[in-house]
């Protein structure tokens, strides 16, 4: 349970507090729409979810959000699945991430590296004129609102030109990095049938080329729904048969049309990892997203023009779609296409020097490997500029918060946030007014009604309880895609609270209201009624230096019993002997709890991940309970499917 009262690792400056952006929503709310102008962020949080119509209409003024037309009401529908936003308003979300074009012409927009680590800009002009030509382009090929336009693209500006694009028409987006296999492409593109396909050649990692071709030619054998291939040279081939040059469709000086489109209209599917089946294609809107990334970039994340923004992604995980939205509130976004650690693990904070980025956004993952490889940021790069670095993907442990403090800056914001895929925004996380406790999530979102609760529906304080959202968010999707009758997005949140949304996260909302994240509740070690998140064990475990990583599993047996095996892939060079299991178990017991320490402790080969990263769980899970490899998840979704066969062989010589 959390410290009641524990010394906070940092606190904002009364300079900082007074001219965070934060701050200025906060009086001009209090002004025109009823605010409370004193309280600070607890109580602004209060007023945001207890007016929420209120709180929202507040946001899109602040932001001067354009309404091509205006709606009458703010919510049209309360309930959860099914609110209804805005209801007869028309806007458009490109129109509003170019605004800062019209007076910040020649300023970049964009900051594209590569592994040369050599910042290349487009400016806003540029930018600007790309989008006009190619959603002049896509209006010539047909493309219509409501048309999907995919993109096999890595995280390059040329993928931004044409999200841009594609919203401008009122097209529907989709993008997956180039490093996904044709069947894990295909598993999320055929669900939703797109009209055009931005691919390239190939693309650069770890500092080798990698040829995508056949993989290309593959989609297009497969997609029988492509009126046009575009082709983006990256290794500077020649455009195959039949597909058109992104030179060609860019070169026009024409500036963009913006089709009005619903509030609700969809702007982009984004697709959950689906290690257990085929991915859900989770479908946004361009007035939800517009909303909910005004909010959490520009307030949350105190993102304006002069800023840049940096985030380590990549096109097929949603924090790509959030770095996007940095230009909404006209920071330049810079684009990294590369390796997290090439040439050495230090490539992210040399990028961040380069590029002057005053956000830097990564994973707690690569915050701690930098921590074990004895990098030191502050004494080898230039990071002055850096205000914050946040971090997601899983909950950053407590040595992440000391190291980043005290090998970055001391007084260095740090912003562990936690959200998903689901909203593409954040449930809980950064707040630029607020003091950082080690191991917390400063305060949930605004707008955000995020609570704890137990089986019964009953909110919990300072104890462990599901993540739940009591009311409706903007950005929570319209719909999934294929789910006529919506059962599975249905299914998905709201079977075991009604009109309630569970994400499924163990959390404990403090007394103090910042927010701690525990790991899956679906994957969940409960032990003789003690409940414990695998995080907790993995921040425990990896201090180790003997242990690259781990993955803990809780299997209920039939009989009644309850097997909880701790895996673990080892440092090059460590031995997993009985001196290192006897301090394995120690660190668990001592730190954690004496009813969590592992049953076996067993050495593998490696950890599998999803595509994007995070370690898997309960697929591993369901193999262990004999389910078999297929029907344990989907192949095409996992790092290294031989991983995999460790799990699976294991299990059976335990059957």
């Amino acid at each position: 349970m959390p410290t009641v009262n524990p010394q906070p690792l940092w606190e904002p400056d009364p300079q900082r507090i007074a001219q965070a952006r934060i701050t200025g929503f906060q009086a001009w709310a209090a002004e025109h729409h009823g605010a409370p102008a004193r309280g600070g962020y607890e109580a602004l949080h209060r007023w945001s979810v207890a007016e929420l119509d209120t709180f929202w209409k507040a946001v899109a003024e602040y932001f001067d959000v354009r309404f091509s037309t205006p709606c009458a009401r703010v919510l049209g529908d309360r309930r959860m699945p099914g609110a209804e936003w805005f209801p007869g308003a028309t806007l458009n979300y490109a129109e509003h991430a170019l605004r800062a074009a019209r007076t910040r012409t020649d300023e970049p927009a964009l900051l594209y590296v590569d592994e040369s680590h050599e910042p290349r800009p487009v400016t806003w002009a540029e930018l600007t004129r790309q989008v006009g030509s190619l959603a002049a382009g896509l209006r010539a090929l047909g493309v219509r609102p409501g048309d999907r336009v995919s993109g096999y693209v890595p995280n390059v500006p040329q993928a931004v030109v044409a999200l841009l694009a594609t919203a401008a028409v009122g097209g529907v987006w989709t993008s997956c990095a180039p490093d996904f296999g044709a069947r894990s492409v295909l598993d999320r593109f055929q669900q939703v049938e797109p009209v055009v396909l931005f691919t390239v050649d190939g693309y650069r990692y770890g500092g080798k080329e990698h040829d995508r071709r056949d993989t290309v030619a593959q989609l297009r054998r497969e997609l029988p729904t492509l009126r046009a291939v575009v082709h983006i040279p990256l290794l500077g081939t020649e455009a195959p048969e039949g597909a058109l040059d992104w030179s060609v469709l860019t070169a026009a000086d024409v500036a963009p049309v913006f089709e009005p489109v619903p509030f609700g209209h969809p702007l982009w599917v984004l697709y959950s990892s689906g290690t257990t089946g085929l991915p859900k294609a989770i479908v946004q809107s361009q007035g939800g997203i517009l909303l909910e990334h005004l909010k959490q970039l520009g307030l949350h994340c105190d993102l304006g023009p002069g800023d840049r923004f940096f985030w380590y992604t990549s096109t097929g995980w949603m924090m790509w779609n959030f770095l996007v939205s940095g230009l909404l509130t006209g920071t330049t976004v810079v684009l990294y296409d590369g390796s997290p650690g090439y040439p050495e693990i230090g490539a992210q904070w040399k990028v961040a020097e380069r590029t002057g980025a005053t956000l830097f956004g990564t994973s707690a993952a690569y915050v701690m490997a930098c921590r074990k490889a004895g990098v030191h940021p502050s004494r080898d790069f230039d990071l002055s500029r850096v205000r914050c670095v946040a971090t997601t993907g899983s909950p950053l442990p407590p040595d992440g918060f000391r190291w980043l403090h005290d090998e970055v800056r001391g007084d260095l914001w740090i912003a562990s946030v936690s959200g998903g895929t689901d909203v593409c925004s954040c449930f809980a996380g950064g707040v630029p007014t607020l003091p950082v406790h080690i191991g917390e999530l400063q305060a949930p979102g605004l707008g955000t009604d995020l609570q704890s609760w137990d089986p019964e529906g009953r909110p919990l304080v300072d104890e462990v309880g599901e993540l739940v959202v009591t009311a409706p968010m903007p950005s929570m999707p319209i719909y999934f895609w294929n789910d006529p009758d919506g059962s599975r997005y249905h299914d998905s949140y709201f079977d075991t609270y009604p009109g309630v949304w569970r994400h499924g996260d163990w959390i404990t909302v403090t007394s103090r209201g910042s927010v701690v994240i525990h790991g899956r509740s679906d994957s969940t070690l409960n032990r003789q009624g003690v409940r414990m998140g695998s995080a907790d064990i993995y921040e425990a475990v990896e201090r180790l230096p003997e242990i690259r990583e781990s993955l803990v599993i809780g299997l209920e047996q039939p009989d009644g019993g309850y097997w909880m095996p701790l895996f673990v892939h080892l440092a090059p060079g460590a031995v997993l002997d009985e001196a290192l299991l006897g301090r394995i178990r120690q660190t668990i017991r001592e730190q954690l709890s004496p009813r969590h320490v592992p049953d076996e402790i067993i050495e593998v080969p490696g950890i599998p991940h999803t595509l994007t990263g995070k370690r898997i769980e309960v697929p591993v899970k369901r193999l262990l309970q004999g389910t078999a490899l297929e029907k344990a998840c989907n192949p095409g979704s996992i790092d290294d499917i031989g991983l995999l066969r460790f799990y699976e062989e294991l299990a059976r010589k335990r059957a």
